[in-house]
Order: C-alpha cells, then sequence, then structure tokens
C-alpha cells in the first residue's frame, strides 16, 4: 500500500514526497497453483499465467517497473504476451499498460476503459488519461472468460466497492483468485469514492466474494502476501466491527475530530502502518456510511378505536 503514495508522487500536480527510486525495487516471482505465479515489487500483486498459449498477466504495477517485469515473466516461459487483464483503473494496477498493450490485448470492465481514457482526480487531484496503447481493446459489463492455458478465466465485476470498474479473476482450473483492490491482507482498504467506490459496496462485495470462493482457492490479493478464505474473514470482521463503532459514534453526536483523537482500537493499530492510516480510514468510514435510518414512528389515530 505504500506504494500507492509513491505513486501519487510520480504526477506532477502532486506536491507529495520526493519520487520513488524504482531502480532500487526487486520484482519477485513464486508459483502459486497449476499455470500461475505470483509477482510482486512495488504496487499492485500481479498474477502470471505461463502455458502453451503464452503468457496471460493480471495487473501491470507502476510503468517504471514494466522493464523489470517482463524479465521476470520471461524467466517463467518464453511465450508470447497475448493478454493483460486490469482489476481497476488506479495506476499502481495500470501503469504499465502503455508498454504491454503494445504486446498483448488488454481485458478490463467498461469503467476502466473510460477512466483510463480520460482525466480523473485522486484525492482532488487530476490523473492524466494513458495513450492509446495503455487502453483497454476488450471491455465487458457483468462478466466475461477468456479459455487460455487449459482452463478457463472467468472474469467477474464487482461493482461501487473499491472503485465502480473492479474485477476479481478467477483461474478456474488453477483454483486461483485474483481480487484486486476489492480485498487487501490486514491493512485498511481504499474506498474511492471519487471514482464509484463505495464503503457499504466494499463490505457487500467481500461478503459474496467469501461465499463463493471454492474450497481450497488460493487468493492473491490487491496488496499483501498471498492469502486465502481466513484471511478475507478476517479482513471482513474488521469492517464490520469498525463500521459499527463509527455508525454508533456518530449516532451519539461525536465529531469526526473526537473519532480522530480516540483512534482504531489497539488490535486495529497495526493495520493503519501502510497508504491507509488510522485517522484517514476514520474519516472514508465517517463521511462515506449513510446516516442510520430511524424506524419511522405510528401515526397517531385520527379515529378513537372502536369508533366509525
Amino acid at each position: 500500500m505504500k506504494a500507492l503514495v509513491a505513486a501519487l508522487a510520480l504526477v506532477p500536480t502532486l506536491a507529495l514526497a520526493q519520487q520513488q527510486d524504482f531502480s532500487k525495487v526487486q520484482v519477485k516471482t513464486a508459483p502459486v497453483a497449476g499455470n500461475v505465479h505470483m509477482l510482486t515489487g512495488e504496487g499492485g500483486n500481479v498474477a502470471v499465467s505461463v502455458g502453451p498459449d503464452g503468457v496471460l498477466i493480471v495487473d501491470d504495477q507502476f510503468a517504471p517497473l514494466a522493464k523489470k517485469i517482463k524479465a521476470a515473466v520471461t524467466k517463467l516461459g518464453k511465450g508470447k504476451l497475448q493478454y493483460v487483464l486490469n482489476t481497476h483503473w488506479h495506476f499502481d494496477h495500470t501503469g504499465g499498460n502503455p508498454t504491454f498493450g503494445k504486446e498483448g490485448r488488454i481485458v478490463a470492465h467498461d469503467n476502466v476503459r473510460m477512466r483510463l481514457a480520460s482525466e480523473q482526480k485522486l484525492f482532488g487531484n487530476p490523473i492524466p488519461p494513458l495513450p492509446k496503447e495503455g487502453l483497454p481493446v476488450i471491455t465487458f459489463d457483468n462478466s466475461l472468460s477468456l479459455f487460455f492455458n487449459g482452463e478457463e478465466i472467468r472474469l467477474t465485476h464487482y461493482p461501487a466497492g473499491h472503485t465502480d470498474g473492479d474485477t476479481v479473476v478467477h483461474f478456474m482450473g488453477s483454483n486461483v483468485v485474483h481480487t484486486g483492490d476489492q480485498f487487501v491482507v490486514d491493512v485498511f482498504p481504499f474506498f474511492d469514492m471519487e471514482n464509484g467506490g463505495t464503503v457499504e459496496g466494499y463490505i457487500s462485495n467481500l461478503e459474496k466474494l467469501i461465499q463463493t470462493l471454492p474450497p481450497g482457492a488460493k487468493v492473491i490479493p490487491g496488496h499483501g502476501p498471498l492469502a486465502g478464505k481466513e484471511d478475507m474473514e478476517r479482513a471482513l470482521a474488521m469492517l464490520k466491527e469498525m463500521t459499527a463503532l463509527v455508525r454508533t459514534q456518530r449516532d451519539a453526536g461525536k465529531t469526526l475530530e473526537q473519532m480522530k483523537a480516540a483512534g482504531v482500537p489497539e488490535k486495529y493499530k497495526s493495520w493503519g502502518n501502510f497508504f491507509i492510516k488510522g485517522e484517514m480510514f476514520l474519516e472514508m468510514l465517517y463521511k462515506g456510511l449513510p446516516p442510520t435510518q430511524k424506524a419511522a414512528t405510528p401515526a397517531a389515530p385520527t379515529t378513537p378505536p372502536g369508533k366509525k
């Protein structure tokens, strides 16, 4: 998650920390299951399918890392890159699109192409569009299947969660699921409410992911180590507890400033050691949760009981 802060610093209009030296980043690969490998460096985790049909990757991190990612993928197999799947539009997951889009076909949800093709805002700051070669050439609305390297690779759209264009990728034969940032391991998630994300949608999507996760599936999260169902359940429990806490305190009249001063519960303090700090998470929940629905008071009868 710290990589997103570094990524924001790459945008000239953002006066944030110094630009990260990507020359020091090491890109590493590890086998997951079946045809699928997991690639880590900086930015979102990358899934790589290598087999007789060639190479397919899910996400491609930051633009300056494209050469290193390409070298790491080449070591896994000599086949040609055929497909690049984007889980969502954020540039710590799509920065390499302009490089890899010259070799393979980019596939993403309709909203991802729309956002990558035009200027967007993140934290109120402008994010420029990608050049043509970095844009998806195959898009879908609800779901799409590719049959590649001997297995079905199913792409499913999860609406209004992390963003409005989130895709979960399931390698059906290998039993591997790449969640994008709809799930991250033991850190506070980011609800991109400027770009269609919602708190309640994120929670609902994570519930559905857990319910439909095949037994024994390996989970490649948007950020963090390789995970499983129990890690997703832990994230969901945190979200439910924290949303209930913020709602209760807000309904009791506490201000955001008072909540920030109190901080998050001790057991969740370590979850704020990455991109989304505790205070920022509280603010997202405070502003992103809709008002509590109060039960309507029954109207008093206009005619006394028993009278006509």
